[in-house]
């Protein structure tokens, strides 16, 4: 059987890892770009213009994923980058080949693993006793 402290400590890797994987894979860049002073150009897939669209790209892949890696309000923000990895894959990248939306299926995954295990121990959650 596999120790508990262990599992906490898989937890907490799998939050730094991913986490931090996104921050600066997608959502910097996408910072940098919601910021700048170029027109913005972004996928607008709801409709809602390509500024709203980025800055919820920017949300999920920055703020969430910092808030996810430190651990506080896990649970809440797993959903923002579960969704937002599984618009990647199948409604930006939907009729693209397998190979395109790998990494999207792969990072959603382990957020909706996150969402569905909690944080774990080492994390702002559990020493704020904080119940989601």
């Amino acid at each position: 059987m596999i120790k508990a402290k262990f599992i906490d400590l898989a937890l907490l890797l799998l939050r730094l890892t991913f986490g931090g994987m996104m921050i600066y894979g997608h959502g910097w860049r996408k910072l940098l770009r919601l910021f700048g002073d170029e027109p913005i150009k972004f996928r607008d897939v709801f409709g809602m213009g390509p500024e709203v669209s980025l800055a919820l790209a920017v949300f999920a892949e920055v703020l969430c994923a910092l808030l996810l890696m430190a651990g506080l309000l896990s649970r809440w923000v797993a959903i923002p980058l579960a969704f937002t990895m599984f618009v990647a894959a199948f409604v930006a990248h939907g009729a693209d080949p397998f190979s395109e939306k790998e990494l999207a299926v792969a990072y959603m995954m382990v957020y909706v693993a996150l969402f569905l295990t909690g944080p774990g121990k080492y994390s702002v959650d559990h020493y704020a006793k904080i119940k989601i």
